[in-house]
C-alpha cells in the first residue's frame, strides 16, 4: 500500500511540475521559440480539441515560433509558414533549429574561416544552446559545431542565447 502512495505523490509532483512549466512559459514575452516535444502532435486550426486538426506532426525537437498563447492553448507557425493551434504540453523550451537553403558547413568556431568539420542538409534538426553574433553552436546528435543563422530557421539573426 506504501508503494501505491508513493507512486501517486510522485505523479503528482509530476503534474505540478508540468502545469508549472506550462504556466512559466505563459509569462514569456511573444513571439517566442519552442520546439514539438512529441513524435505525434496534431496542429488544430483553433486553441481547442473541438477545432479540426489541420497538420500532423511525427518528428520531435522541430522548431516553432510561438505567435499567441490562449489558456493551455499556443498559436505557432512552422518553417513553411503554416500557423495553427498546438496544446502546450506539446511543447517545449528547448531550442532546435533546422538547416535550410542547401548543404550547410558546420565550422569549428564561430568565424568564417574557420575549418569546416562537417556538413548538414537540408531539414537537419540539431539543439541549440548558444548563439551569438549571427552563429550559433549547433549540436545533431553530439556532435556539436558552429552554423550561421543565415543557415537555419529557429534562431533571429541578431538573437543571442546561453
Amino acid at each position: 500500500m506504501r508503494r501505491i502512495g508513493m507512486e501517486i505523490g510522485f505523479a503528482t509532483a509530476l503534474a505540478a511540475v508540468a502545469i508549472a512549466s506550462a504556466q512559466a512559459a505563459e509569462t514569456r514575452a511573444v513571439p517566442y521559440w519552442a520546439s514539438i516535444a512529441a513524435g505525434d502532435a496534431l496542429m488544430r486550426s483553433g486553441p481547442g480539441r473541438n477545432f479540426p486538426a489541420i497538420w500532423r506532426y511525427r518528428r520531435a525537437d522541430l522548431p516553432v515560433k510561438v505567435l499567441q498563447v490562449h489558456e493551455t492553448w499556443r498559436k505557432v507557425r512552422e518553417q513553411d509558414g503554416t500557423e495553427g493551434w498546438m496544446a502546450a504540453a506539446l511543447l517545449s523550451a528547448e531550442r532546435t533549429a533546422v538547416a535550410v537553403g542547401e548543404i550547410r558547413p558546420i565550422r569549428a568556431a564561430p568565424d568564417l574561416s574557420a575549418r569546416i568539420i562537417w556538413k548538414v542538409a537540408p531539414g537537419v534538426i540539431g539543439k541549440i544552446k548558444r548563439c551569438a553574433r549571427g552563429w550559433c553552436a549547433f549540436d545533431v546528435g553530439g556532435r556539436v559545431g558552429y552554423i550561421a543563422t543565415a543557415h537555419i530557421w529557429g534562431a533571429e539573426p541578431d538573437e543571442t542565447i546561453g
